[in-house]
């Protein structure tokens, strides 16, 4: 697929369209299995909770005779899954008979315990999927090219652990299912997560009422953020994950700090919270986790990094999403070989791309050409806040623009673009990057065959309000 916009249409059957979906389980599923392996390590708890933990099991003759083989013995591989299951507790988020789910994601623990690794898979991918027997009143799933969450509805948590090794060849040890009646609890018991918005929100189906700018958010706040949709970034669920990445690496940050692992009554609160929204295999014991915990003592924040599988849009079936297949496998390879994405050579950019905020505003008569410039840059790895127009139409040329504090992130951008003139204004106070699209607009460059941006990510420590 071109990486271009030149020729693309503005609106039409091949732009990339916004997908009518119920919001990602992201934060629920990532947060409480980060913060279950970081914040066991100050307080000998486990035991008194684990009442709390359901257990499901998985077999060999579920996952198959031809699993990846475990190269590194040591390193721990975690399938972690968002469940949309609405029974009991659930129901207050409406009644929806079966159970769905819209997260997946694998979470890499180094075999020195001195690294981790979130890989998230787009929901809508469309891949090869593998057979998996029927099990559980689920019928099962037969061989053929689909979105890679229809796994979980065919045959359950077991035949999304053998897609996922299927299509990765890494061999996964564990699984943790998260539904999201907790995830307001554990925010509360935190003390808060703090996020930054880029504008005011004001979003009546998300009930979410909040101020531009740095901000603590309760549990309620915190589920109407992750929530919403349409009234944060550019509307796509793309653009949704990285939101709640960055809201994630915000809630470990605060988890791992010294406050928090300080106060034996916060983490206890943490953890009941944490250990009753989750199911796991039955190898995934309280003892194994507190195990993992006392090793993970010595991790920092900077060496957790969320990453998402390199994507582009299907030119074949708008809406759904394919993977970049030598950047994807590069990756794979990298964590089934317990090796790290920091020592990778290739990426050209100093401020890497999912660190870098950009507003989008269309200073053309071309409707859509924003929403279609966002898609191409999210594919990149930018995190798009915001899609508009300008005040005044046309406007002749392509202009970043840039305060004092984003000057060093202009680079990444124009390196990726045909044609823009970069032209700073002094007055701004944000690190953010404005991209006013002109009538010169040519689409981006291609994309370099050694480039390997896409595979850092960004890590825990990142805060998208810096300036």
């Amino acid at each position: 697929m071109s990486s271009g916009l030149v020729d693309a249409p503005p609106s039409g059957p091949g732009a990339p369209p916004r997908r009518r979906r119920h919001w990602l389980r992201w934060a629920v599923a990532v947060a409480v299995t980060l913060v279950l392996l970081v914040a066991g390590v100050a307080v000998g708890v486990w035991t008194k909770l684990i009442g709390n933990v359901r257990h499901v099991d998985v077999t060999a003759d579920d996952l198959g005779a031809t699993r990846p083989p475990k190269v590194a013995g040591t390193a721990m591989n975690v399938l972690v899954v968002g469940s949309d299951q609405r029974n009991g507790k659930n129901a207050r988020y409406g009644r929806v008979a079966g159970e769905r789910t819209d997260t997946i994601m694998l979470v890499h623990v180094s075999s020195q315990r001195d690294n981790a690794m979130v890989i998230s898979f787009p929901r809508d991918s469309l891949v090869q999927l593998p057979a998996c027997r029927a099990t559980g009143g689920l019928p099962g799933q037969r061989p053929h090219l689909g979105m890679i969450n229809e796994s979980f509805n065919s045959g359950g948590i077991a035949c999304t652990w053998k897609t996922i090794e299927t299509l990765t060849r890494i061999h996964i040890d564990h699984f943790v299912k998260v539904d999201f009646t907790g995830f307001k609890s554990m925010v509360d018991a935190v003390g808060g997560v703090e996020v930054c918005l880029p504008q005011r929100v004001d979003d009546k189906k998300a009930l979410l009422h909040l101020p531009a700018g740095r901000q603590t958010l309760d549990g309620e706040q915190a589920l109407g953020y992750v929530r919403a949709r349409y009234s944060l970034g550019d509307g796509s669920d793309i653009g949704r994950i990285q939101r709640q990445q960055m809201f994630i690496a915000s809630m470990v940050k605060k988890v791992m700090s010294g406050e928090t692992l300080s106060d034996p009554a916060k983490l206890l609160g943490i953890l009941d919270a944490g250990t009753k929204a989750v199911t796991t295999d039955r190898g995934l014991s309280v003892g194994v986790m507190k195990d993992l915990a006392a090793s993970l003592q010595g991790l920092d924040a900077g060496k957790i990094r969320f990453i998402t599988t390199p994507w582009h849009y299907s030119l074949t079936q708008p809406g759904r999403v394919e993977w970049v297949q030598a950047q994807a496998g590069r990756l794979f390879q990298i964590v089934a070989r317990d090796q790290s994405v920091e020592g990778i050579k290739g990426g050209q950019a100093k401020v890497a791309r999912p660190k870098i905020q950009i507003e989008l505003r269309n200073g053309t008569w071309r409707s859509g050409l924003g929403s279609q410039v966002a898609a191409f840059l999210e594919q990149r790895g930018y995190h798009i806040t915001k899609i508009g127009d300008s005040a005044r139409k046309p406007q002749p040329k392509t202009a970043i623009l840039y305060g004092p504090d984003g000057e060093t992130r202009v680079p990444t951008l124009a390196g990726d673009l045909l044609a823009a003139a970069p032209r700073e204004v002094a007055a701004a106070r944000t690190n953010r990057l404005v991209l006013v699209i002109g009538d010169d607009w040519q689409g981006l460059k291609p994309l370099r065959s050694d480039d390997t941006e896409s595979l850092k990510g960004f890590d825990a420590t990142h805060d998208s309000c810096a300036t």
